[in-house]
């Protein structure tokens, strides 16, 4: 394990240590049945598939009720899942943002009903911050950075300019804010770094084709390729190679998640590196929800543990891919 996931599981040990060392402030059983209330963003990838298996089962594990909703991709869908779920009065809420602004409302609502929540994988506007309890997820912004800094690496003999295209998330959504940001910061440094065109592919693989397809009609050989996620990478491959070029090769391809799909494409070498971004939330978030629920202190985030992979690993590491 890279220096960046044994620090992350050394704070993480440390924050459910202090987390469970904390009595309970109300009188509920911890081990008793809850009812938790998740509204996800929707199916649009395979790390997003893996995200909600990973949920429904550890609520089941858990002996934890779970009232599910798919926003498929809809903030309107979202907050009305959420109001579905105060209306319920579940025990606690926890959802994964569309976009990080709009929230405030319905935020509110929640905590006028005194049912917290919990922030999975994607972060709202922090002046919302008081109106969530805690937050689980990823640093999207050192993603980006990883990403920055391996590209950096990559081109350290390169006296030329390396032209790159960027297909961003959804637009508005956090993890497309951060991965953008924390990669522009990576890079800004040396001028030869150019990002020519940077467009949001939606996180789809249909999506992420469709726009390479535009991009290469316009930049016919761009150097790198930046994808915020696997399944545009993975239609951006596709676009590549009907353009009669070789990916991984031709351009080079940084993508973030680190789903089984994107680890075969790797092994075939048309992708370079992947950051990875874990999906597996499900146990994590449903010692969140115990403790939430009996009144504990729980830390304001929780950070999952991650690790960057190449293509000289992508063999090994396959088989042990869980999504």
């Amino acid at each position: 394990m890279k220096r960046r996931a044994l620090l992350a599981a050394v704070v993480l040990a440390g924050s459910i240590l202090t987390a469970c060392s904390t009595e309970p402030s109300s009188g509920e059983d911890p081990d008793g049945e809850l009812v938790l209330g998740f509204a996800q963003v929707g199916s649009e990838s395979g790390w997003r598939t893996a995200n909600s298996k990973s949920v429904q089962e550890a609520a089941k594990k858990a002996g934890i009720t779970l009232e599910f909703s798919d926003a498929q991709q809809k903030q309107e869908n979202q907050i009305e899942a959420i109001r579905g779920f105060i209306r319920q009065k579940v025990d606690v809420i926890a959802f994964s943002p569309v976009v990080e602004s709009g929230w405030g409302a319905v935020l509110n609502e929640a905590k006028a009903a005194k049912i917290p929540v919990i922030l999975t994988d994607r972060a709202v506007d922090p002046e919302n911050s008081p109106l969530y309890t805690s937050f689980l997820g990823s640093d999207f912004v050192e993603e980006g950075e990883e990403a920055g800094v391996w590209l950096i690496k990559e081109y350290a003999d390169r006296s030329g300019t390396v032209d790159i295209v960027e297909l961003q998330g959804t637009t508005g959504s956090a993890p497309a804010n951060d991965r953008k940001a924390g990669f522009a910061e990576a890079i800004k440094l040396d001028a030869k770094f150019r990002i020519v065109a940077s467009r949001s592919g939606d996180f789809t693989r249909a999506k992420g084709k469709e726009v390479m397809q535009a991009i290469l009609n316009a930049h016919k050989s761009p150097d790198v390729l930046y994808a915020h996620n696997d399944d545009m990478a993975l239609g951006a491959i596709e676009a590549i190679e009907e353009a009669g070029m070789e990916p991984g090769t031709d351009i080079k391809i940084i993508s973030v998640d680190g789903t089984k799909d994107a680890f075969v494409a790797m092994k075939a070498k048309k992708i370079n590196v992947i950051v990875e971004c874990n999906p597996l939330l499900g146990d994590q978030l449903m010692r969140l929800v115990r403790q939430v629920a009996a009144g504990r202190k729980v830390p304001r985030r929780v950070e999952t543990v991650e690790d960057v992979y190449t293509q000289e690993e992508a063999e090994e590491a396959l088989p042990s891919r869980q999504y």
